[in-house]
């Protein structure tokens, strides 16, 4: 075989597979797509999972069914879609839990959320609200920290679980801050929200459109929100970052497909999903669970998910805590995070 040959004959084979690619593009998709939402049904992976399937099928023309797979705090959802078939019909409505804080958590994570997928566009923020029970004697976040400080391992600090992002906040506020709050996990926003309603913890960390009504009503205080600016569904209230304390940890999601995805079909994915992203209805529904839809390109999902992966990295070391599913949670806080710190171990609820 000459030189010449054998060059045409690369640049043919070259030919035929760019045109494969091209016609698979064009014919995506021919069948039902699958996207794994990695939590429970009712939540926010669920809720944009939900609403980018049904504008995706209204303008590709062909089912996306949203198919809950929960456990590990997203892990299992996540791992699924890693190890699916690289051809566009499985895709992963992920996030901040196990696209970014599960590499902090876990040291032995079954899947590389950098290596092992296709990004796609991240979808949505939504803000977090510090708020406090009203038996609480305190009106500011400043006024929070002093009270804590006084009374080391005594107030109460509730989570929707371990190892989620208001987790994360919680830890990096007792490190900004020199307090010792005692941290109480919950099996979800709502029972959170329920706990703190009663007083059964005096303060927390919630998605904002759980507590905002009752704060209105007095059954609850506000003290500020856990993002870097304020939120559009309480413009009044002042960010964490304004009072000094520069904590954000908006709860994010994004759409990914598994590694090896064909570029064409991704790129077809993020202009549709861009177009969802501005559908009238759907911004309306986001809305009104403080949910900002965004619509990225790839590259800038790649580099949202790295950023956030090394921050939460950096907090789980300074605060010492690692995780393994099925195994009690080790929470040691390091020297300088507050008096009279304690460990603490609590058995790792599925989410």
């Amino acid at each position: 075989m000459t030189r010449r040959y054998r060059a045409a004959l690369g640049a043919a084979l070259a030919l035929a597979a760019s045109t494969v690619l091209a016609q698979g593009a064009q014919n995506y998709p021919a069948k039902p797509v699958r996207i794994i939402a990695p939590f429970p049904a009712g939540g926010g992976y669920d809720f944009a999972a939900r609403n980018i399937g049904q504008r995706l099928n209204e303008s590709l023309g062909q089912p996306f069914v949203v198919e809950n797979r929960s456990g590990a705090n997203g892990n299992i959802g996540s791992e699924a879609v890693a190890r699916a078939p690289a051809d566009g019909y499985t895709l992963l409505l992920g996030g901040i839990g196990p696209q970014a804080l599960s590499v902090a958590l876990y040291p032995k994570l079954a899947y590389d959320p950098v290596k092992d997928f296709e990004p796609i566009s991240l979808v949505a923020a939504q803000p977090n609200l510090l708020v406090v029970h009203p038996s609480l004697p305190v009106k500011t976040l400043k006024e929070l920290v002093a009270f804590a400080k006084a009374r080391p391992g005594e107030v109460t600090f509730g989570s929707p679980s371990q190892g989620s992002g208001q987790h994360f906040g919680l830890e990096q506020m007792k490190l900004m801050t020199g307090t010792n709050f005692v941290h109480v996990p919950y099996k979800g926003a709502a029972p959170l929200h329920s706990a703190l309603l009663s007083g059964e913890v005096s303060v927390g960390f919630n998605i904002i459109q759980l507590p905002l009504p009752y704060v209105k009503d007095g059954r609850l205080r506000a003290l500020a929100v856990a993002s870097t600016k304020r939120a559009a569904l309480a413009p009044n209230i002042p960010t964490m970052a304004e009072l000094g304390y520069p904590i954000d940890f908006d709860t994010w999601y994004a759409l990914y497909a598994p590694a090896g995805t064909p570029r064409d079909i991704v790129a077809k994915l993020n202009a549709e999903t861009n177009k969802a992203l501005v559908n009238a209805d759907f911004r309306e529904k986001a809305g009104v669970l403080g949910l900002e839809l965004l619509g990225t390109t790839p590259d800038k999902l790649t580099a949202h998910m790295r950023g956030e992966i090394s921050r939460w990295v950096k907090v789980a070391k300074a605060a010492n805590i690692k995780l393994e599913y099925g195994v009690p949670l080790t929470l040691t806080l390091s020297p300088g995070a507050g008096r009279g710190n304690k460990n603490t171990s609590r058995a790792c609820p599925s989410p």
